[in-house]
């Protein structure tokens, strides 16, 4: 497993995980490498297998891989700061990059070689989160202009667009596709995708800056509170909470659950958690129920985190065109620009 930190001294820091699961013996967070890879303070990241992405007070991002530290990619056709990443595949190899930077525009590239398809103008100020859905065919983004928009990525154009009372800062799809999340300080609203209903709202008491779906319908966020907290978006109750998982603001979480293996084999369930004092830790949230549980692993970065990214896929073989869509169609979001 592989997690990525960014921090405002420019750095981008990739650590290795390693769990031992059978004989109970865990092993620290190991350091790949930490470099200097841009000119501003980072604001996002994103990573899809062992590939990662990352930007921000600057019109560039950069790619770069689990093993190496040196930037595969530096993609600066925009001319605003890059604030918001995704990445989207069929498989473990990722097919298509998004890119929405401070001026309410989204970008769209193919991800192998690096295109750029298409600039959509989606907001009239900075969008701040961006998600697509898992069939790949829509996002849907929030910006600063208290708005939420959505995205035909198959025809390259804004669909869809409201104003909401207060400004959005996270927007979010769960696994199924089904639902999507939006966090306002410290409400967190859960809706249905097909007609943006509101299904019920969650109240953190604290703002949260961090989500970030699971399995089963489970949300995790973090935030101003410091704790990791698990919410059941069925009920509209915590699930569990990890108390006191950071002594300072939790900026980044990570589901790092999911294999890529087809030995039926489970994952333990293991979500990572980054902090603004420079921590990453990661946590085994079976054992929150049986009262705090202790991390598996923690890591101090010594720096200021500012977002935090992750994968537990390690293969990075590029499937065959035709095994990129579930249904046997090659035609994948944005390849129709």
């Amino acid at each position: 497993m592989l997690s990525f930190a960014h921090n405002y001294m420019c750095f981008f820091c990739g650590e290795n995980i390693k769990i031992s699961k059978h004989s109970g013996r865990n092993k620290a967070l190991c350091m790949v490498y930490s470099r200097q890879k841009h000119i501003g303070h980072i604001a996002t990241n994103v990573e899809k297998t062992a590939v990662a992405y990352g930007g921000g007070a600057e019109p560039s991002h950069k790619l770069l891989t689990q093993k190496s530290p040196s930037s595969t990619s530096n993609l600066t056709s925009h001319h605003y700061c890059l604030y918001i990443f995704t990445l989207f595949s069929w498989s473990s190899f990722p097919r298509n990059l998004l890119a929405a930077d401070a001026e309410g525009s989204l970008s769209i590239y193919d991800a192998d070689p690096f295109v750029h398809l298409k600039t959509v103008k989606v907001h009239k100020k900075a969008v701040n989160s961006l998600s697509v859905h898992p069939s790949g065919k829509l996002a849907l983004t929030v910006g600063h202009d208290e708005c939420l928009a959505m995205v035909n990525l198959v025809r390259g154009r804004r669909s869809f667009y409201c104003r909401l009372n207060k400004e959005s800062s996270i927007v979010q799809f769960d696994e199924t596709g089904e639902k999507f999340f939006m966090v306002v300080d410290e409400k967190i609203s859960v809706h249905e995708s097909e007609d943006a209903k509101l299904i019920l709202e969650l109240d953190n008491k604290k703002r949260v800056l961090c989500a970030s779906p699971g399995a089963n319908g489970i949300l995790f966020t973090g935030g101003e509170d410091r704790n990791v907290t698990a919410w059941d978006t069925a009920s509209g109750k915590v699930a569990y909470s990890i108390e006191d998982a950071h002594a300072a603001r939790v900026k980044g979480i990570v589901v790092l659950s999911k294999s890529n293996n087809d030995s039926g084999e489970e994952d333990p369930y293991i979500v990572a958690s980054a902090s603004s004092d420079g921590v990453i830790r990661v946590w085994d949230v079976r054992m929150a129920n049986k009262g705090k549980p202790n991390p598996l692993t923690e890591a101090n970065t010594k720096s200021r985190l500012t977002c935090l990214a992750g994968s537990s896929i390690k293969s990075l073989k590029r499937p065959r065109l035709e095994n990129l869509n579930p249904d046997g169609k090659t035609d994948v979001a944005a390849a129709e620009l």
